[in-house]
């Protein structure tokens, strides 16, 4: 009788999670005991009635490493633990349908769980595995921002659309004598927004971890303009960075639209525009690195199962293989720490974070 292993993805979707799913089947294949099944939308796939999962075969992920988005699709309000469920009266209320979950699977002949996902992901996974699933999870963020593992897939790709857009934005800013900001994703970290400066080429970096002054912004912005007012200047901001103002007084949210605000109450006289580069960071097509970065975490991943190792993770660290356990993955987070030798290569090049 065959083994079967669960794959669910869940969480935001990035580029690179048909390339997991595309390896987990594609390594189980070389073993003749195994059968790999796809849950459809997160954990409502083995959670619906009847239940709506679908076999992966080598047929079915033929040729889609190189597919942005997933297959199986995703969603990030699935929460098995908090999850919504239809009340008589018509109403709708977060419930704990763990047990259903795991309950589940024991029926339908599910060995282990596969579940690829970001920090809040492995949240889950810990609690299933603390409740007795056969768990293994593989890390993906376009943020970066799991601990542990050196990168997460969808970051690279992500971190290059964004790039892409600093460059566009030079060569327009440059020729209208503008300042252009481009505000990219990165809630809490602010690793795509310091990737996309220097390799763009921005003289304003705003992360998450470093508060800024628009003071310290308008002095920087001056300093690219002539007295006859020519120049141009590019900021790149993470849309969890933030403003403190000499009160104390912390502005958050619509970041790039209230920096373009702030400076234009400075009298700053240059022409400013924003632009919000949104979910156009987790779309497209994924670049060699996270390819092959999925496809070694896929097959790393399903060899985990083969060898019982569960309750971990897959990583990648120090450009090796490895795994370790999911609490040690979600008790830390991986913000950008400010000795970081990227860090450090900004201010080399004149880069401002604003502080």
């Amino acid at each position: 009788m065959k083994q079967r292993i669960l794959v669910v993805n869940s969480g935001g979707d990035c580029p690179g999670m048909n390339a997991v799913i595309r390896a987990i089947v594609k390594r189980a294949h070389q073993e003749s005991d195994w059968e790999i099944i796809g849950s459809i939308n997160g954990f409502d796939g083995i959670l619906s009635e009847p239940l709506e999962i679908i076999p992966l075969t080598e047929k079915r992920v033929e040729g889609i490493h190189h597919q942005g988005g997933t297959i199986l699709t995703t969603n990030n309000k699935r929460n098995p633990f908090s999850y919504p469920v239809n009340q008589a009266d018509g109403s709708i209320k977060n419930e704990d349908v763990s047990d259903k979950l795991i309950y589940n699977l024991k029926v339908f002949g599910f060995d282990a769980v596969i579940h690829i996902g970001g920090n809040e992901s492995h949240k889950i996974s810990l609690k299933l595995s603390e409740k007795g699933v056969n768990i293994i999870g593989i890390p993906k963020t376009i943020n970066n921002d799991l601990a542990i593992t050196d990168y997460s897939f969808g970051f690279q790709t992500a971190a290059q659309v964004a790039t892409e857009a600093v460059d566009k934005l030079v060569t327009t800013a440059n020729s209208h004598n503008r300042v252009l900001i481009l505000e990219v994703m990165g809630r809490d970290a602010g690793w795509i927004a310091l990737h996309a400066a220097i390799a763009g080429g921005a003289e304003v970096c705003l992360i998450p971890e470093i508060p800024f002054s628009m003071e310290s912004v308008y002095k920087k912005l001056k300093s690219r303009y002539s007295e006859d007012g020519r120049g141009f200047a590019n900021i790149v901001v993470a849309e969890g960075a933030y403003c403190k103002d000499q009160n104390g007084e912390i502005t958050r949210g619509n970041i790039a639209r209230k920096i373009a605000a702030g400076l234009k109450e400075m009298h700053f006289e240059a022409d400013i525009r924003e632009t919000i580069l949104g979910h156009l960071q987790r779309g497209g097509s994924p670049i060699a690195f996270d390819r092959i970065l999925a496809t070694e975490l896929g097959v790393k991943a399903f060899e985990l199962v083969k060898e019982k190792k569960f309750g971990t993770m897959a990583i990648h660290k120090n450009s090796e293989l490895s795994h370790i356990t999911l609490k040690k993955v979600i008790n830390q987070y991986n913000k950008v720490d400010l000795t970081h030798n990227l860090i450090h290569t900004a201010r080399g090049i004149g880069i401002s974070f604003g502080d």
